[in-house]
């Protein structure tokens, strides 16, 4: 496998207030690791450090092997507006093209073939000329996953993509995230406040905890004491 992001000695800091310290890990090609915290962790922040929206204030991220921004599917958290996008479907997923377009003024015949493409992997071939607005909740966020492929052929880039989706939707949501790392063999790094969901489907962890952080194989967290912590019956029944 080989490398893809690599953080040394990393930290972030907002007026020199540390909220990220020594963070130091590498993601390789066909992993799936999620980034778990308490709110205030550094989660968001090490997402746009990933995106290359914010830097370091000590240490490096490198993108290795060639690994592009423009090659990186992002997934943002839902936002209102995001919910009353006046588009179709296939407009939307086809606008993941955009970070590849370089000057071109207009999306080529491969652009559509690949939004195209993208559309009938994760089946919303029945909704490609619905409006996005009209649509579910559950369906909106498979219509951004898709617009995240267009946009990412090596790593997806995923903030809390299931924040405010029922039980079922979840759960079939983190079937097609799966599918697409396991069967399509693209990375993934997931941002996510469900640390059960974490262990159950990734297979790496990184945990980060203010001044103390884990990052290892999803067995490898569950032997640690703070996964032991976050796992305990008695820190589940609080």
């Amino acid at each position: 496998m080989e490398e893809l992001i690599k953080c040394e000695n990393v930290s972030f800091s907002y007026e020199n207030v540390g909220v990220v310290k020594n963070l130091n890990f590498i993601v390789y090609s066909g992993e799936y690791l999620c980034i778990v915290g308490e709110n205030g962790s550094g989660k968001s922040t090490l997402t746009r450090g990933l995106l290359g929206l914010k830097q370091p204030a000590l240490g490096k991220i490198v993108r290795c092997n060639g690994l592009g921004l423009n090659e990186i599917g992002y997934l943002p958290q839902k936002t209102p507006m995001q919910k009353e996008f006046p588009a179709s479907v296939f407009e939307v997923v086809l606008s993941g093209r955009l970070n590849s377009h370089g000057f071109r003024p207009f999306y080529s015949k491969e652009d559509k073939q690949i939004a195209h493409d993208n559309i009938k992997k994760l089946g919303l071939e029945e909704l490609i000329k619905r409006s996005y607005r009209d649509l579910s909740g559950g369906q909106q966020q498979r219509v951004l996953l898709a617009r995240a492929l267009c946009a990412g052929r090596k790593l997806l880039l995923l903030d809390e993509p299931v924040t405010g989706l029922d039980p079922i939707v979840t759960e079939e949501m983190y079937r097609l995230i799966q599918e697409l790392n396991s069967k399509e063999k693209i990375t993934v790094i997931m941002v996510s406040h469900d640390i059960f969901a974490a262990v159950k489907y990734a297979d790496h962890i990184l945990h980060l905890n203010f001044d103390k952080s884990f990052f290892g194989t999803t067995s490898e967290y569950m032997e640690s004491p703070m996964g032991k912590y976050f796992f305990s019956e008695d820190n589940f029944n609080k």
